[in-house]
């Protein structure tokens, strides 16, 4: 084809499922398991129907799912300050590795766990860290942005 005698790489994007599921759980591919080194503990990496994300995710118990197979579940990061914005798109960055930045919309609160589920692309449940502020404080529908701490987490769904 025209476009591989130019150079381009054909990418495919694998389009999303339509099975409604409870909107806190994330749906991903499991592309990847990553043995623990003398320096890094094990890791997973998650891609996301329809973009171009490959999300490095330490797994909280083991995940039974295939390489290359659907896998649903939680992913939970630690929030620095949680900012409300008025622009700009949901997103996760960086596109590849574990997550440092994440932006979207306010989804759920958790008070007791005084967190948010924020869609950034995906459902991310943010455990707020910033001792000034209160998941009571966010409502769905709030547009919000933060960073992340390391050691963003994957719970597969019982």
């Amino acid at each position: 084809p025209a476009h591989q005698r130019r150079g381009y790489a054909s990418a495919m994007i694998s389009p999303a499922p339509t099975s409604k599921i409870d909107p806190t759980l994330a749906r991903a591919v499991l592309a990847e398991t990553i043995p623990a080194t003398a320096t890094k503990p094990a890791y997973i990496v998650l891609t996301f129907s329809n973009t171009s994300y490959e999300m490095h995710l330490l797994p909280r118990s083991p995940v039974a799912t295939s390489v290359g197979k659907r896998c649903l579940g939680t992913i939970t990061a630690r929030a620095l300050r949680v900012d409300t914005v008025d622009t700009g798109g949901r997103y996760v960055e960086p596109v590849l590795g574990r997550p440092r930045r994440v932006q979207g919309s306010v989804i759920a609160v958790d008070e007791k766990a005084n967190a948010i589920i924020v869609d950034a692309g995906m459902p991310i449940h943010c455990i707020l860290t910033d001792s000034r502020q209160r998941a009571a404080a966010f409502e769905p529908g709030q547009f919000v942005s933060f960073d992340v701490l390391d050691g963003a987490t994957f719970t597969p769904a019982a």
